[in-house]
């Protein structure tokens, strides 16, 4: 017994009465080439699935049903449609669809597309690269003077993370009082060998 979802046959019998066979003879063809599938509903639609993954799904509509495979044109070829309708358009009737043995060949060409989908190695997302590290007129310049040489050694010995602190602390000084202050800090502190935020290290 092919394993089946009741919220499938809720839907079924509220379609209308010219949808229900052909929704219950989709479900039929579907279990048929592929007794293991799975069923489920998925935005308010019957789908069906393999391992988890959606192969197929069904809709029914007031003048027409639908039928869609996940990866239709790996299935149907480049012409198929990818429309909403799905790929074997406006179904009225039973004679519209596929025979039993054409849709065991289209479940095996959706079960191998949805394999190769799996198969893919995830596309990494490139590292958002960091700034181009500028000194500031004013830094650039105390450290040309020979009495901060100690403070460039460690500035100079710094990652880049640790560099652009102190960069940012003084060019977002908003008055330029502050930012003389805050160059005259970074001075000292990096003449002692200390990070921007060396007081909270040992927290």
């Amino acid at each position: 017994m092919p394993a089946t979802d009741p919220r499938i046959d809720a839907y079924i019998a509220k379609s209308a009465e010219f949808a229900r066979p052909i929704l219950e003879r989709l479900r039929a063809l579907v279990h048929g080439a592929l007794p293991a599938v799975e069923e489920s509903i998925k935005w308010g639609m019957p789908h069906f699935l393999h391992e988890g993954r959606i192969l197929c799904g069904m809709a029914a509509f007031k003048a027409h049903c639908a039928f869609g495979f996940w990866h239709g044109k790996a299935v149907l070829g480049e012409d198929a449609s990818d429309a909403a309708m799905g790929q074997l358009g406006r179904i009225t009737s039973l004679k519209d669809l596929p025979s039993a043995t054409t849709m065991k060949t289209w479940i095996k060409a959706a079960l191998a597309a949805r394999a190769a989908v799996a198969s893919r190695p995830k596309a990494r997302k490139a590292a958002a690269s960091a700034p181009e590290l500028v000194l500031p007129d004013d830094l650039a310049a105390a450290f040309a003077q020979k009495a901060h040489a100690a403070a460039r050694k460690t500035f100079d010995a710094f990652p880049p993370g640790a560099k652009r602190d102190y960069i940012e602390w003084i060019v977002t000084a908003k008055q330029a009082a502050t930012r003389e202050r805050r160059l005259a800090q970074t001075l000292e502190w990096l003449a002692e060998g200390k990070r921007r935020n060396w007081k909270y290290e040992s927290c």
